[in-house]
């Protein structure tokens, strides 16, 4: 039997675009002959859908689960190219079952979730599996996990289009959950950048501090008064920039989100929205069904 080397296996990978063990597979099945490997990728609908992963997957939806001890949450984004195909069962089947997945304690990283296993198939490999059936792109992008001493807590917004995490310390009592649940939809609402002031980074806060300056000089304020006026300004920032300094959205006395919080305290927080940083592209998808005909 012809030895299956890494450098093959990449060669495939590159020219079918299949996942790495989808390709290693099929080496092993064909002796190694690359063509054959191809042919057999071509008859799986594996290399089909591999033609469709260069194609902008910027929709879909965001998943997010929480263990039954409070101490573990995972969010995670799950792209297609369509709203429509985002709607589809088992597309939303796929992103459930990966959020379980990722919840075990052995999955780590993204290459650690999509190696995992369904049924016997890698989650990268079911995900191309989809796309053969669906015929449009799809990819697990990427996917936040935090475990805590304390507990943590999701919200998930407009049906997916928006997910938190939020790591509170205390314990993981009806009532806390709920004001967890609170300050997470508050997350989701304000889009904080910082949890509090000291994770602030000196880079961001000369920065803000220099453009503050420039429009107090460009509105003509003496020197010795500028000085007095940015002291103001970076605890404006801080009010607005930082969660727990920031007025909570359902706030009736202006209370701050920390004072909301009262006993527990927010640890940190992480905020995903679908597509978010994707540059999207426009498809006209009557010409590539004119094509897709003429072909």
């Amino acid at each position: 039997m012809a030895e299956i080397t890494a450098k093959l296996v990449k060669e495939l990978r590159d020219r079918t675009g299949a996942g790495m063990m989808d390709c290693k597979k099929a080496l092993g099945e064909t002796n190694g002959d690359i063509e054959k490997a191809i042919d057999l990728l071509r008859e799986k609908g594996i290399a089909k859908a591999a033609k469709k992963s260069g194609r902008t997957a910027a929709e879909g939806l965001i998943f997010d689960g929480v263990s039954a001890d409070n101490k573990t949450a995972v969010v995670l984004e799950f792209n297609s190219e369509t709203d429509f195909v985002a709607k589809n069962d088992e597309f939303r089947a796929l992103g459930n079952k990966m959020v379980e997945i990722a919840l075990r304690p052995e999955i780590k990283t993204i290459e650690d979730l999509k190696a995992a296993e369904i049924d016997g198939i890698t989650v990268e490999t079911t995900i191309t599996n989809l796309i053969a059936k669906i015929g449009e792109n799809m990819s697990l992008r990427r996917f936040e996990k935090v475990t805590t001493e304390g507990f943590v807590t999701t919200y998930n917004h407009l049906g997916g289009k928006l997910g938190v995490i939020v790591e509170m310390t205390g314990e993981a009592t009806d009532a806390n959950i709920a004001k967890a649940k609170d300050i997470a939809m508050h997350v989701a609402a304000m889009d904080p950048r910082y949890v509090d002031r000291s994770v602030v980074t000196t880079d961001d806060l000369d920065r803000e501090r220099e453009i503050s300056r420039k429009q107090l000089e460009a509105e003509g304020k003496p020197a010795q008064i500028i000085e007095k006026i940015l002291v103001g300004k970076m605890n404006k920032f801080y009010e607005e920039s930082c969660l727990v300094d920031q007025i909570f959205v359902k706030a009736e006395n202006k209370e701050t989100v920390a004072e909301y919080a009262g006993d527990i305290k927010v640890v940190s927080f992480a905020r995903y929205k679908v597509g978010e940083g994707i540059e999207k592209e426009e498809v006209d998808f009557a010409a590539e069904v004119a094509a897709q005909l003429n072909a």
